[in-house]
């Protein structure tokens, strides 16, 4: 641990000096719960596939979508990027969305949607500020093994044609890595000129073959070696209800501190709506506060703020403002009850 404590002083001044203190929450948005593909074997969705027969049945609703992206915009949250399966919605669908989406946000969108073909990838140029690739492991032969058809080299030639849009790459802790794997990370950060990486801790998902994430020094420590490796990349990193609410179960005993001190920019994954201003929010914010950081959002107050006049001041269809007016009422409930 006292090397890991060496790691965390070092991180820490290298984050501080090239990023300052302040810290957000970061919000995916979700489309789906479908995938077309279903195959990863850690991931949630493979335990779905056989079970969804009509996949347009597993979309979210535009207007739970928007009302999402709303509530980000009014509680400080950085949309992560907007995510799903693969397959489920048409080019034509997604140029929708994306474009309701960045309107209703006030600004353009990173978004995570598979190896994106370059004809489409101008199509949605518009509306984009960045893309981002799931890589999950950087060890070729684990990512095969539990990635059978989700190749990397799709997403770097994703990357290739990206032009002046910004890069990112997602990946999963507790998978099976081992910290030699970490030059092989360095390598494709920089092989790919990435701005920003979202690391998260696995979540063992029932039906799948892991059933336990990885230490709380395990994580952190893969954060501060990219940190310090990189001193002016934008490092996200995730964590669930579970990790933050379970301390004993998870061992993640000042998790969110330690990875405030690893050198993140941002925490995501949090079921921010579904737990807002519970004790595990609370504990978030309390801890981001002891590791001297600032917190630009917000998991535990609602601001004042007119809804149906955000909403009609939307340059939407009626009827979508209508349901979105329904929903927000909804989702504010569950938050202040809370």
């Amino acid at each position: 641990m006292e090397n890991l404590k060496e790691l965390l002083e070092e991180s820490n001044k290298i984050h501080l000096e090239n990023h300052g203190n302040k810290v957000w929450f970061g919000r995916c948005i979700f489309l789906s719960w479908y995938c077309k593909l279903g195959t990863c074997k850690f991931c949630f969705r493979s335990t779905q596939k056989s079970r969804i027969h009509d996949e347009k049945t597993a979309r979210r609703s535009l207007s739970s979508v928007l009302v999402e992206t709303l509530l980000s915009k009014k509680l400080n949250w950085k949309i992560e990027f907007l995510t799903g399966g693969y397959g489920i919605f048409s080019v034509k669908e997604l140029i929708d969305i994306m474009k309701k989406v960045s309107e209703v946000y006030g600004e353009k969108i990173w978004i995570n949607l598979g190896a994106v073909e370059k004809q489409d990838l101008e199509l949605f140029k518009p509306y984009l500020k960045g893309i981002v690739a799931s890589i999950e492991t950087v060890n070729p032969e684990l990512h095969n093994k539990i990635c059978p058809d989700k190749a990397i080299q799709p997403y770097e030639k994703m990357f290739s044609y990206s032009k002046d849009l910004k890069k990112s790459m997602t990946i999963v802790i507790g998978l099976g890595e081992k910290k030699e794997d970490f030059e092989n990370l360095a390598e494709f950060i920089e092989k790919n000129k990435l701005e920003r990486i979202t690391f998260y801790a696995l979540k063992p998902v029932k039906g799948t073959p892991y059933t336990k994430g990885p230490t709380t020094e395990d994580y952190v420590w893969w954060i501060a070696k990219t940190r310090i490796r990189f001193p002016k990349l934008q490092i996200i990193t995730g964590t669930t209800y579970n990790r933050v609410a379970e301390i004993e179960k998870y061992n993640t005993k000042d998790e969110i501190y330690l990875l405030m001190k690893a050198g993140a920019n941002a925490i995501t994954k949090f079921p921010a709506t579904k737990k807002f201003n519970t004790e595990a929010a609370k504990k978030i914010e309390a801890q981001i506060k002891k590791a001297d950081r600032v917190f630009t959002s917000t998991l535990t107050k609602i601001p004042k703020v007119n809804w149906d006049k955000e909403i009609d001041s939307l340059s939407l269809d009626e009827k979508l403002k209508e349901q979105m007016k329904i929903q927000i009422k909804e989702y504010l409930h569950r938050m202040g009850k809370e």
